[in-house]
């Protein structure tokens, strides 16, 4: 149990919205008193950040490594979806996340995945079916059901889906969404089936929409989908449907900032500071139920402490009374882990990759990806025919 200590600053009361001289006393690694002074350093404390939803492995990161860095950021939760890890090794991979984020002080708070595999025409490693999902949202440490990316099957209520969402309900857990570009009465079913948030609005006319229905939308900015610029006007006009998230976050791009990163972006663009930060810090507790601390007595002692009013870098970072990062450099020590899977793939020729062309081939279909998004567009060409083969005829962009 660590030892009783003292902090003075300015407190940012994200309750009553108010900043205010105060020393905050910590006993058994809990806020055992707050009181109130007449002046107070220029620090400024407050609730951490916290990511409402991100898969650890696209950082290709342990979670207590994960944890390691992103406290440096301010970050004191993650909400996260083992989908990844689950696709390829089941419960087991479950399990590994799990017992991995307990040999840190980081506040990891997983889900269970709602679609391993994520369709039926994908070839995956394993199967997290209706039971499985019975017995994981029965668990303390599952917090949630994971974004449900079969939104076909919640519409036309698959038995299998439709059980798997009655499993999460029956727990009184939230159910996560994931249905871009769904719109009108097909969003309004999926929402009307328990799905509480979605990540994948790309447009700000689908978010209000969806918040219309009643849905959380999580502001998504990481490192495949960026939606932070189309999305942020929300914050003017409904800053208590949201949250901020990553959902995939690679190891460069959290050593540079995290969560705190959307903070200072969104308060640079003149959004009410208070509203920023409930979203960054208290919503998601709020919505997941999460046993973390929002600065008030009887709470663990979760917070940041910053130089100022700019979030860029953090001064330093407490979870349940401990020091875990101050000034760029985290104290959380890492551990070698077991490793329970890894990659063994053949070698590949260009000839693998070819198209036999057909005597009746004139066009063919092509994705278009779309630079900072997930969704993709397709679009008809020409078929290029050279010996018998489909030909690709795209260029390098001249820029």
């Amino acid at each position: 149990m660590n030892q009783p200590f003292e902090v003075s600053g300015q407190l940012i009361d994200l309750c009553s919205r108010t900043i205010k001289a105060a020393k905050i006393s910590v006993l058994h690694n809990r806020i055992h008193a707050i009181t109130e002074l007449d002046h107070a350093p220029n620090n400024y404390i407050l609730p951490g950040f916290i990511d409402a939803h991100i898969h650890i492995e696209s950082s290709m990161l342990t979670p207590s490594s994960f944890g390691a860095i992103a406290v440096k950021h301010g970050t004191v939760a993650t909400v996260s979806d083992p989908h990844e890890i689950a696709n390829v090794c089941g419960i087991e991979g479950v399990d590994y996340m799990i017992e991995n984020s307990r040999q840190s002080p980081f506040n990891i708070f997983f889900g269970a995945p709602s679609c391993v595999p994520a369709t039926a025409f994908e070839t995956a490693g394993a199967c997290i079916d209706a039971k499985d999902i019975e017995q994981l949202m029965q668990r303390p440490e599952i917090f949630y059901l994971t974004e449900m990316m079969n939104y076909p099957g919640v519409l036309h209520k698959d038995p299998e889906v439709i059980r798997k969402i009655a499993a999460a309900r029956k727990q009184k857990k939230p159910i996560d969404g994931h249905a871009p570009g769904l719109r009108g009465a097909m969003a309004e079913a999926y929402v009307n089936a328990g799905i509480s948030t979605d990540h994948e609005c790309t447009t700000l006319d689908e978010a209000l929409e969806k918040i219309n229905l009643g849905m959380k939308i999580l502001i998504r900015e990481g490192s495949a989908a960026k939606n932070f610029n189309a999305l942020h006007s929300l914050m003017a006009s409904h800053p208590e449907m949201l949250m901020f998230c990553s959902d995939d976050k690679h190891p460069d791009e959290l050593i540079q900032g995290h969560i705190n990163e959307l903070v200072q972006r969104a308060i640079d663009l003149g959004y009410n500071i208070y509203d920023v930060l409930i979203a960054a810090c208290i919503n998601p507790i709020k919505h997941y139920q999460l046993p973390m601390g929002m600065l008030s007595v009887g709470d663990p002692a979760d917070f940041i402490i910053t130089n100022d009013l700019s979030f860029h870098s953090i001064k330093a970072t407490y979870l349940k009374g401990q020091q875990v990062a101050a000034n760029g450099h985290s104290y959380i020590d890492i551990t070698t882990q077991q490793i329970i899977n890894n990659f063994k793939a053949q070698p590949y020729q260009i000839t693998d990759f070819t198209i036999e062309a057909h005597t009746t081939t004139k066009q063919i279909r092509v994705i278009e990806a779309l630079e900072g998004q997930l969704i993709t567009q397709s679009s008809l060409h020409d078929a290029h025919i050279q010996n018998g083969y489909i030909e690709s005829d795209s260029v390098d962009d001249p820029l």
